[in-house]
């Protein structure tokens, strides 16, 4: 079955084994990981107990000074079972994580791929506490042992960064997916008041603009889900003072009612149809129970009238949470109408001939000009289908999730079989052989993932 599937498909998997070496190449290579062990005795660790971790590709040249954190994803654990089943993966534990990864997107180090920070020291803080860096109890019942101690892994990791020489920056970038993205505008105060005065700090939050909506039953199923991760973690105290002084703590999870307070510069790129609020806040498995959903969250162009008309009103609620992250001269956005979940980590959507572009500006020159003071960038998309760069997501229908459990866009981007679908038909579009040689050298990676991981 294994051999009759591949060989239906045999070129495109032999091309991009092939481009896995090149890709090594291109890349200049994976990057190691970093244990900070010396953590540990802080009580700074992952759910599991085990030291937090990150991957840093050191800067040269014009980049020697300039720094950019960037925050992994990978959604929220909101109880005891669900924490339980994180740290027993690399979500949860440093000890199952990957010992070295590819930086693509905003973390590239090549100038042609991502021009204006490939020579900075770019760091990726691996995320394992399931909070957005923000839990910290100090108790640790011997049943589970799980530690909620996001905010303590957040200052460890900083106060190593700093004393690798983040200490010295004269530019700094804190930047995040999903959420890493909600914690970059949670902690991007914080981030600039542990740097030194005079560095120019600034924030990128992509896909972590999460909002407080009704779903489709009528019940607010996200915001009982943040109430009891805020509960859980003891996040409360680690929250922006100025939204927990006003409101319930697990409010604050929502950057709508926070973002106003936010004093350092802050950049947003978000879908305005973010696949993961569509499937998971708009309408969760436990809003739809008879699945009538099901091909729509797959893939947008399986959506009934009704359907669309259901996420038209979601963006203009989404668009309406914006609101007041508007009204700032040091504000900057993206607002895409893509059907997507994380688009500054992906090659093919930060800077490729191909990115979504609004104003003819990718995401990537968008966000430089904004930083380097060149050009203020706050745009909003025209409503779906208007964007014909739009590169938006298919998935499989193993990734449904019943509730709010994966935040991370690689994870999530496709299914097993759809990744085939959608490698194949992206390749085919691309008449142009340099370009469908590019394509397939920034999906080799996931494509070979896929195919150990789902026998394809």
């Amino acid at each position: 079955m294994v051999t009759a599937r591949l060989g239906r498909y045999n070129p495109l998997f032999l091309l991009a084994c092939g481009l896995i070496l090149m890709l090594l190449k291109a890349e200049g290579g994976y990057v190691g990981i970093t244990y900070l062990k010396s953590a540990v005795a802080k009580g700074a660790v992952c759910l599991d107990g085990s030291p937090p971790a990150y991957h840093l590709d050191k800067g040269y040249g014009t980049g020697v000074n300039s720094w950019l954190v960037h925050l992994e994803g990978g959604g929220w654990c909101n109880n005891v079972t669900t924490c339980v089943t994180r740290k027993n993966n690399h979500l949860g534990s440093s000890k199952k994580m990957a010992s070295v990864i590819a930086f693509s997107g905003i973390l590239g180090n090549h100038r042609d791929l991502n021009p204006d920070f490939y020579n900075w020291n770019r760091v990726k803080i691996r995320y394992c506490d399931g909070s957005s860096f923000t839990g910290d109890v100090q108790a640790v019942d011997p049943a589970t042992n799980l530690h909620f101690r996001g905010a303590r892994v957040w200052l460890a990791v900083i106060e190593d960064l700093l004393a690798k020489g983040m200490r010295n920056a004269e530019n700094a970038i804190l930047s995040g997916c999903s959420a890493g993205g909600l914690a970059t505008i949670l902690h991007c105060d914080s981030f600039k008041a542990l740097l030194p005065m005079g560095t120019n700090v600034k924030c990128v939050s992509d896909a972590g603009y999460f909002i407080n909506v009704k779903d489709v039953s009528g019940a607010r199923h996200v915001q009982t889900y943040f109430n009891q991760i805020v509960a859980l973690h003891g996040s409360a105290k680690n929250l922006p003072p100025a939204c927990t002084s006003k409101m319930r703590p697990g409010l604050c999870f929502f950057p709508q009612y926070l973002i106003a307070d936010i004093r350092t510069p802050l950049f947003l790129v978000n879908a305005a149809y973010d696949s993961w609020q569509i499937k998971n806040i708009l309408a969760p498995g436990v809003a739809d129970p008879h699945g009538d959903w099901d091909g729509c969250k797959i893939n947008i162009k399986n959506c009934s009238p009704h359907q669309l008309t259901a996420m038209q009103d979601f963006r203009q609620q989404f668009l309406g949470a914006l609101s007041s992250a508007i009204n700032s001269s040091s504000r900057g956005m993206f607002i895409d109408s893509c059907y997507t979940h994380c688009q500054t980590e992906l090659q093919e959507t930060w800077f490729m001939p191909e990115s979504p572009a609004l104003n003819k500006k990718k995401i990537s020159k968008a966000v430089a000009d904004w930083f380097y003071d060149k050009s203020p960038f706050e745009k909003i998309d025209c409503p779906y289908p208007c964007n014909p760069t739009c590169l938006n997501s298919v998935f499989g229908p193993e990734d449904q999730p019943n509730v709010p459990d994966s935040g991370d866009g690689h994870r999530s981007k496709s299914g097993c079989e759809s990744v085939k679908q959608y490698c194949i038909t992206r390749s085919k579009q691309r008449n142009d052989r340099n370009l469908r040689a590019l394509f397939l050298l920034y999906n080799a990676k996931c494509m070979m993932f896929k195919v150990r991981k789902c026998n394809l």
